[in-house]
């Protein structure tokens, strides 16, 4: 039977919304699908409620951005917040529960937490029934993305997976596919196409390109890497991308006037993916889209105002694995670019590293896997939740915790799969007879099976 498969984004900036495009754009043409749809969590709840979690958040990150690290660091321990979601969630989704129910998914792929945490409440209650897959879309894995029931967790890279089998998470539930990013990254431009491009931005062959996201860094401070970039003394074309900030595009074009040689400014543009792909250097900030799309182009990056807590985390494997360069002052970014560019040898082996680390092919991977996977549900018992936060604080792993407390996986002795995390305690319960049950949370009830 053909399958309906829903796509649950949230557009907290944008980069939730294009991983989400790039998983249905991989579904569209694939055998046994009668439907995909994308839905937008935001735009089904409140228009106050919508502010809070978008308008709110980044005049926080300009604001007052120790406070957004505080917050991300205070809830990342997983089951921080419990496995469901708060009152004030709930009564905002509403809607959003309607929507879910109506279009009647076989297969929910989330890629944010919001909607993720969502469907597992549903799913916990009882009364809907579909597979949950989790894709996360930055490099670090941040605890509110785990909750009490999914089918299976995708993360950006082998570290994060590690860290959720460290903290007890059973490996068969668990991948690291990288973040879906669109499909053209992983087609290299021929050469016919890539002179094309290169005609048409004013590129020339054997000059440096740099591709400025300004409309991420914003206002004055983009302006000031223009400013700076302006003033290199190596040889380089830029192109000034500013999204769909007109105010910020006209200043930037006033900065660079009588530089029209070297730069060429755009307002939103939809060749995005062309310029990655002939650009040499990406100047921006490492949010987890934009920095997982550089390294699907082989582009390395210059990291510019990471926001406190995801993004600087991003930054710190982009750093380690050879990537990228950080900008700490706001006064050396120019500085720092030249000095790049006048090693010609690093920028090369800083894009091979990047090349290396890049996953283009991260949502074609990632919707196979979601097709071909037929198990049901993992189910994290109330006690197992509580025994990974403590784990998870502590610094330790479970199987350092007290005896009752350590966790233990549930294994369908008929397939070898896990179905279910319980303590240690609850596993004694479990031995004490076949027809006893473990609870798993409100609507998840699992008969015993074989234990690890």
């Amino acid at each position: 039977m053909d399958r309906r498969i829903l796509i649950l984004s949230a557009s907290v900036g944008s980069g939730h919304t294009i991983a989400a495009r790039a998983l249905e754009e991989s579904l569209r043409n694939r055998l046994g699908i009668e439907r995909v749809r994308t839905l937008d969590v935001l735009e089904t709840t409140p228009e106050l409620y919508r502010t809070f979690y978008d308008d709110a958040y980044f005049g926080l990150v300009e604001a007052v951005p120790w406070l957004v690290g505080w917050g991300y660091d205070a809830n990342n321990p997983p089951f921080k917040l419990g496995g469901s979601i708060s009152l004030w969630d709930r009564i905002n989704t509403t809607s959003t529960v309607r929507s879910i129910r109506e279009f009647r998914p076989d297969i929910v792929l989330c890629t944010h937490f919001l909607p993720a945490r969502l469907v597992s409440l549903m799913l916990t209650r009882g009364s809907f029934s579909t597979r949950l897959a989790v894709i996360t879309t930055d490099y670090d894995f941040q605890g509110l993305w785990l909750s009490n029931t999914f089918n299976h967790f995708y993360t950006a890279r082998e570290e994060t997976r590690a860290h959720l089998i460290g903290l007890g998470l059973p490996a068969d539930r668990l991948t690291a596919s990288g973040i879906p990013v669109r499909a053209e990254l992983g087609r290299p431009l021929d050469d016919d196409a890539r002179a094309a491009v290169r005609a048409r931005y004013g590129l020339e062959d054997g000059v440096p390109t740099l591709l400025i996201s300004a409309g991420a860094a914003g206002g004055g401070y983009a302006l000031g890497i223009v400013r700076q970039v302006r003033e290199l003394t190596a040889d380089f074309r830029a192109v000034v991308v500013c999204g769909r900030n007109a105010q910020l595009e006209h200043a930037v074009r006033q900065l660079v006037d009588g530089h029209d040689r070297r730069f060429r400014v755009l307002g939103y543009t939809t060749e995005m993916p062309e310029l990655m792909r002939v650009a040499d250097l990406f100047v921006g900030k490492p949010g987890g889209l934009s920095a997982s799309e550089a390294m699907a182009a082989g582009l390395p990056m210059v990291l510019i105002k990471p926001i406190p807590g995801q993004e600087e985390r991003n930054s710190d494997f982009l750093l380690e694995e050879g990537a990228a360069i950080r900008c700490n002052y706001d006064t050396t970014v120019g500085w720092k670019i030249d000095r790049l560019l006048a090693e010609p040898g690093r920028l090369a082996a800083m894009a091979e590293h990047a090349r290396r680390i890049g996953r283009p092919h991260a949502a074609g991977e990632i919707t196979s896997a979601v097709l071909a996977d037929t198990r049901e549900q993992l189910w994290i018992s109330h006690a197992a939740q509580r025994s990974i936060l403590a784990s998870s604080e502590r610094g330790i792993a479970p199987s350092d915790l007290q005896a009752d407390r350590r966790i233990r996986t549930l294994v369908d002795t008929g397939t070898g799969r896990s179905v279910g995390l319980i303590t240690e305690a609850q596993r004694r319960t479990v031995a004490k007879g076949q027809r006893r049950q473990v609870d798993l949370g409100r609507g998840g009830r699992h008969p015993a099976h074989r234990e690890h």
